[in-house]
């Protein structure tokens, strides 16, 4: 009976510990702080690893948080995800900018795809430096729709099946629709402009049109070039929420070190070894 109830007591406790923490760090930013944290998770009693993404369920949330948010309070969104559906992405992102106050998005490890998408609405990107962000170009299916449109045009009409042409012209479509968003939300001027407007259409391209494969990572450093308001350089808080959403473990952990500071040893002096002569191996 211990040994069940043991793993109940230690996930209240540290649920505990968040909710201490963000109090902690609402109160040092004097803002509304939105959690969007996607770790693997496994399934009770098959085992089975499940990667979460951003959902509908996620959308309901955050838009409710954001909701009951005051208009003169800003909003600090933690993001950790792989991406996920477009229309849950779509709506956390608007009506992140139609919050009145400044909104900022802080990136301590990645934010790719439908992440990026929500760093876009915000009015400052705050990473890790070796934090990354990734394009948000559509996908059908499992191909990327640029590529779809790059066949199309490759090959002479009369070589190309109906699907294909069917997938084609949906893959336009998406593009243009993505395109559009995103220029949304980078016009956003609310409580300022963010993005140079001479900046906006070279972002679009790169983000939208596969120049890139969907899962290149974007380092801040081209962030930052491309244009978007990216910071470097996260609060120690920050560091200290995600220890408290960590991985589920199972069997022999793949990385591991001792979490203190390392002083400096003196250096041990080199071994003299026999030299070996010309003809030993």
């Amino acid at each position: 009976m211990i040994s069940s109830l043991q793993p109940v007591i230690q996930r209240r406790r540290i649920e505990g510990r968040r909710i201490e923490a963000i109090r902690e760090f609402e109160k040092n930013r004097k803002s509304r702080v939105i959690l969007l944290i996607h770790r693997q998770e496994s399934l009770s009693l098959l085992g089975i690893p499940l990667s979460r993404y951003i959902s509908i369920e996620d959308s309901e949330q955050v838009l409710r948080a954001i909701r009951l948010t005051p208009a003169d309070t800003p909003i600090d969104l933690i993001l950790h995800t792989p991406g996920g559906l477009v229309l849950a992405t779509e709506q956390i992102a608007r009506a992140l900018i139609r919050h009145p106050s400044k909104v900022t998005v802080f990136v301590p490890h990645y934010a790719m795809s439908g992440g990026t998408m929500l760093a876009l609405a915000a009015d400052e990107i705050i990473m890790d430096a070796n934090a990354v962000l990734g394009p948000v170009d559509p996908q059908l299916g499992n191909m990327a729709a640029a590529s779809i449109l790059n066949v199309i045009q490759r090959k002479p009409i009369d070589k190309i099946d109906d699907q294909t042409l069917i997938m084609g012209d949906l893959a336009l479509k998406a593009i243009n629709q993505v395109q559009t968003f995103v220029r949304t939300l980078l016009k956003d001027d609310i409580p300022e402009p963010k993005i140079a407007p001479e900046k906006i259409e070279g972002i679009i391209d790169l983000l939208t049109t596969g120049k890139i494969t969907h899962d290149c990572p974007i380092s801040v450093e081209q962030a930052s070039q491309i244009g978007l308001p990216i910071t470097v350089g996260l609060p120690k808080e920050i560091y200290h929420l995600m220890e408290l959403y960590p991985q589920p473990s199972g069997g022999r952990p793949s990385v591991q070190y001792i979490p203190m500071p390392y002083r400096p040893y003196p250096s041990l002096p080199e071994t003299k070894r026999r030299p070996m002569p010309d003809n030993e191996s």
